[in-house]
């Protein structure tokens, strides 16, 4: 089946077995290969959430075919004649939230509120850039009322996605956002039982928030993304997480590895180590060998170096609740505020620094990084509540 079609690329999606398999074709296939095959790579321990007339791969990738899926292909062979795009596009739409978790990035949880007229647009310059994943985030984005008007704004050219606590995802909220077009929701929890999450995100109720908002965008046939921050702290209940989601009937379950920023930004021996990474590779591709249960995305494995490596500064850009665009949404290093430049002009920049060349982890792990951004980072002492 064609999923994605140009004049000088074709490439075809191939079931074999279950198993997904892309195929290019034409003048631009021997520069596309190692881009198809990295791929191939990653679908051949894979498992699609669903297949028909569109396959859905994940939360995190366009469904295929679709002209969402046809940019990230792209987006992927232009990365390889160094004419990058920021793939992904997240912007903290609220600042406020409910919940006080430990490992919070953006501590400071004033009432700061982007204006509406100013997300919409540099969504469209976001879309104009080339971006196909679009992600509402925050504090806890269902306290903007307005948000299914800021969903609605993704066109066609990407696919948009929202984080929650579960807080504020009522069933009538779950349906405004379909209606609006939302393609997933992503829940976030730091442990699977109730009482360790709640601990962690420092009020009680915060764990029976988030199976209520899963359960209102399950009914309203959003894909559900369980989406848990792992550190050294819950790395062990990865089982018990896995358990949660096919109970719940979630389509994917993600893991992120904690990062020092924010809150947990004195935490730097608390972080996953190389042997955890490889844990949750081995995790990620035993889950995935199976048929049954929702699919495993462990991010750490996916965007380390051997794979696509961090997109931070390379792939991504994310603007918080106060116009800053980061490189990522743990790195807290400025390169404009979008009330004042466009989003093209701060991606030159950003895509020009010279710690974003060539692939690597995470650079809040590196010590070199962090040694050259030490006043930077020295600030999110002061910014902590």
């Amino acid at each position: 089946m064609p999923i994605a079609e140009t004049s000088v690329l074709s490439v075809d999606l191939r079931s074999d077995g279950g198993r997904i398999r892309l195929v290019p074709s034409g003048p631009l296939a021997v520069l596309a290969s190692p881009v198809i095959d990295l791929i191939n790579r990653v679908f051949a321990d894979e498992k699609p959430i669903s297949s028909g007339q569109q396959t859905i791969f994940s939360t995190w990738i366009p469904p295929a075919p679709s002209p969402a899926f046809d940019r990230m292909i792209s987006s992927q062979i232009g990365a390889i004649l160094r004419r990058r795009v920021p793939d992904q596009f997240s912007i903290a739409v609220v600042r406020a939230c409910p919940n006080r978790c430990l490992h919070c990035a953006a501590p400071s949880r004033g009432g700061e509120v982007l204006p509406s007229e100013t997300v919409r647009r540099v969504v469209n310059e976001a879309l104009q850039l080339g971006s196909y994943l679009i992600t509402f985030d925050g504090g806890e984005p269902m306290l903007r009322h307005d948000l299914p008007d800021l969903v609605a704004s993704v066109d066609s050219r990407a696919v948009a996605t929202s984080f929650s606590s579960g807080y504020g995802l009522t069933p009538d909220r779950a349906r405004c956002l379909k209606a609006a077009g939302i393609y997933a929701v992503r829940i976030s929890i730091d442990s699977p039982l109730a009482q360790q999450h709640d601990k962690f995100r420092g009020r009680e109720g915060a764990f029976a928030d988030a199976l209520a908002g899963a359960e209102s965008a399950l009914k309203a046939g959003i894909l559900t993304d369980l989406f848990m921050v792992v550190s050294p702290h819950n790395i062990d209940q990865l089982e018990e997480a896995y358990s949660l989601a096919c109970r719940m009937g979630v389509h994917e379950l993600s893991f992120y590895e904690i990062v020092a920023v924010g809150r947990w930004c004195d935490h730097l021996d608390e972080t996953l180590s190389k042997g955890d990474i490889s844990r949750l590779k081995a995790f990620h591709r035993s889950k995935n060998a199976n048929v049954e249960g929702p699919r495993v995305t462990a991010l750490p494995y996916l965007l380390s170096p051997e794979m696509f490596g961090c997109f931070a500064g390379r792939r991504w850009i994310h603007v918080d609740a106060s116009g800053e665009a980061l490189p990522c949404a743990y790195l807290p290093l400025s390169f404009g505020n979008v009330r004042k430049q466009s989003l093209a002009d701060i991606w030159r920049k950003m895509s020009r620094y010279r710690w974003f060349s060539g692939k690597c982890a995470c650079l809040m792990k590196d010590q070199a990084f962090r040694q050259d951004h030490s006043s930077i980072l020295a600030g999110m002492h002061d910014e902590r509540e």
